[in-house]
């Protein structure tokens, strides 16, 4: 029998701290979750990393939205895992930018990353019935 992850029963609540780095950019963290970058550029805002669902994406769009109000024109997704990309449709972005070595790592293991990582993370999946 394989020995439970200590993640699977983490169901608290982690502090969001949403700290400017930089002039225009900013880390949006939560107690070791998954981070997400914002770049906020002339015209419009860039986001790197997506979070695990549309409802944790909220929590960053609340956070761009509370030092701009220009719109978030791009996500950039780093690399493959469920709990950094599927939150992607939640920004309403133009364009969403991969590498084709990660959007092919999607395809080859995404559901097999979804599984491992839904039963590892069950807290930042909670709402994926939003993912589509």
């Amino acid at each position: 029998m394989a020995k439970a992850f200590a993640s699977q029963s983490d169901m608290s609540e982690k502090k969001i701290s949403f700290t400017e780095i930089g002039e225009g950019l900013y880390a949006f963290t939560a107690e070791g979750d998954p981070n997400s970058g914002v770049i906020i550029g002339d015209d419009s805002v860039m986001i790197v990393e997506a979070q695990a669902t549309p409802r944790l994406a909220n929590k960053v769009i609340e956070c761009v939205r509370s030092v701009t109000d220009k719109p978030i024109s791009h996500v950039v997704l780093t690399h493959y895992h469920a709990v950094r990309v599927l939150g992607a449709s939640a920004f309403n972005a133009n364009q969403i930018i991969m590498s084709d070595m990660a959007r092919a790592m999607v395809v080859e293991r995404g559901q097999e990353d979804w599984d491992s990582e839904f039963q590892r993370f069950p807290r930042l999946f909670e709402g994926h019935e939003s993912i589509p």
